[in-house]
């Protein structure tokens, strides 16, 4: 980890903001969905990607948050382009009907960034019966990438533009299940950890993005597919855990990452030219950085893809 200013090979830091690390960067011709995007790192994306120019849409379960994040911006920036769609990432009925939506409003694709998620929250399930955060952060965005990928592939060969799927994972995927995913307990309340399950969402969405990156690659298209620490920060997703909400906002200043350091990595992957061609890589602090060896593990991602196909076909 780049910590204390220290850069590392691509010339940034844990220090490094979202702004820093996309200066001088031209979006403009670039179309982007984020997801989460009206609060926390996904809202400073959506800013950051919209100061340089990139058609951003915002992805958001609550739509009026959503509009006032994008009047915050269009006041900060006139021209930017902004739009704001309804998704709801816990509803794979929602999923399908914002990809609808997209694909009939003929949008182009160059950038799907997989932002959205909910932490170490109390064991629920989803409308569809998958645990909550299994289905938000993983399913839910499973579900969309491979709706959108058409799109998405269609805008890169027009364009001759390479298109990029950054999909935001977390060093909390170390502490997933001992076996990594739990295939057969996946809705056990009884054996239900909100910990570990957040790490086994967060190892599912590492796992994705491999997989991902080999099959695009396999195909021989021209769109790249990541995934990133965004680095320990004081958001509300930790609001299921009162006693960590505690102390992150009494030494957050000392030891976590604000917002605007906390979506430069997200920024950097979507962006820098330094990212070109890369794909099925772990990026921490605007780095490349190595996973756990469970996140390496190809057969693992290739059991998930399919387990995960299982879940989102239509019954």
């Amino acid at each position: 980890m780049w910590i204390f200013g220290w850069r590392g090979p691509s010339g940034f830091s844990a220090r490094s903001t979202a702004e820093e690390v996309t200066q001088g960067i031209d979006g403009t011709g670039l179309t982007a969905i984020v997801t989460g995007a009206s609060s926390g790192i996904g809202m400073e994306t959506a800013r950051v990607l919209a100061l340089r120019g990139v058609h951003v849409v915002m992805a958001v379960r609550n739509v009026d948050a959503g509009r006032s994040v994008k009047e915050a911006i269009l006041k900060e920036r006139p021209s930017a382009k902004i739009d704001v769609m309804e998704l709801d990432l816990i509803s794979m009925a929602s999923v399908w009907k914002f990809a609808s939506d997209y694909q009939s409003s003929a949008l182009p694709l160059n950038l799907l960034i997989n932002n959205a998620g909910v932490m170490a929250c109390p064991f629920m399930l989803s409308p569809d019966n998958i645990e909550l955060q299994f289905a938000t952060n993983h399913i839910g965005h499973f579900l969309l990438t491979n709706l959108l990928l058409e799109t998405m592939k269609k805008t890169s060969q027009e364009s001759n533009r390479e298109g990029r799927i950054v999909i935001v994972s977390s060093e909390g995927h170390r502490f997933a299940y001992r076996e990594g995913i739990r295939f057969d307990k996946i809705n056990s309340e009884s054996e239900y950890s909100s910990i570990q399950a957040y790490g086994q969402s967060k190892l599912a969405n590492i796992l994705h993005a491999n997989e991902l990156a080999r099959r695009l690659k396999e195909e021989g298209v021209q769109i790249t597919a990541n995934s990133l620490h965004p680095g320990a920060i004081t958001t509300n997703l930790l609001r299921h855990h009162s006693i960590l909400n505690v102390l992150a906002s009494s030494l957050g200043r000392l030891f976590l990452k604000n917002v605007q350091q906390g979506a430069a990595t997200t920024c950097y992957v979507a962006l820098h030219s330094q990212v070109k061609g890369v794909s099925g890589e772990y990026f921490m602090d605007s780095n490349k950085a190595k996973a756990s060896s469970l996140a390496q593990d190809a057969e693992l991602a290739k059991k998930l893809w399919d387990f995960s196909i299982s879940l989102v076909r239509p019954k």
